[in-house]
């Protein structure tokens, strides 16, 4: 169903975003926990010929670089229907903002449900683009991130919002 990808590099080191279709359908670190085989992302489209793997690619970058906060792209995530309802409440989670496992599993139902909901989160194969990396353990700690604790400690701070944004004076 014509999968392909590109593969960018960044100061988190490569990432490769995965396209199906008409919908971005991954986005994978190098040692992604879950990443799936390299057959499964299709051939690499690196000649800027393709417009929406270029598009979720510049998005992608602007958002590194701190010009972006937010995405528009069509997303398809293959996932159960637990998983999809948990990936569309992180989808919701504000930029600069976290909530807990628990929060989550309050909304779709049963906060015993909280480990159900870590294993969705963990599951999530459009991790940036679905923000993952803003949920948190129900302490505030950094628990578990498909891309390792480094890089959901750097986006969430890239995330935080300015001084100027909170009120604060510095």
């Amino acid at each position: 169903m014509n999968t392909r990808h590109a593969v960018i590099e960044t100061y988190l080191g490569p990432i490769t975003v995965v396209a199906k279709a008409a919908a971005i359908s991954g986005l994978y670190y190098e040692h992604h926990v879950r990443r799936p085989s390299q057959e499964m992302f299709g051939p690499e489209v690196g000649d800027g010929t393709d417009p929406l793997l270029n598009e979720a690619v510049g998005q992608l970058c602007d958002y590194l670089a701190g010009r972006r906060r937010d995405f528009d792209l069509p997303l398809e995530a293959e996932g159960d229907a637990f998983q999809r309802a948990v990936w569309d409440l992180v989808k919701s989670i504000q930029c600069g903002d976290t909530t807990t496992y628990g929060r989550i599993a309050e909304q779709v139902g049963d906060r015993a449900l909280a480990q159900k909901v870590g294993q969705a989160v963990g599951a999530n194969p459009l991790c940036i683009f679905v923000p993952c990396h803003r949920v948190v353990g129900s302490t505030g700690a950094l628990t578990g991130y498909a891309g390792g604790l480094n890089r959901k400690q750097v986006l969430l701070a890239l995330e935080e919002p300015s001084a100027g944004e909170t009120g604060r004076l510095f």
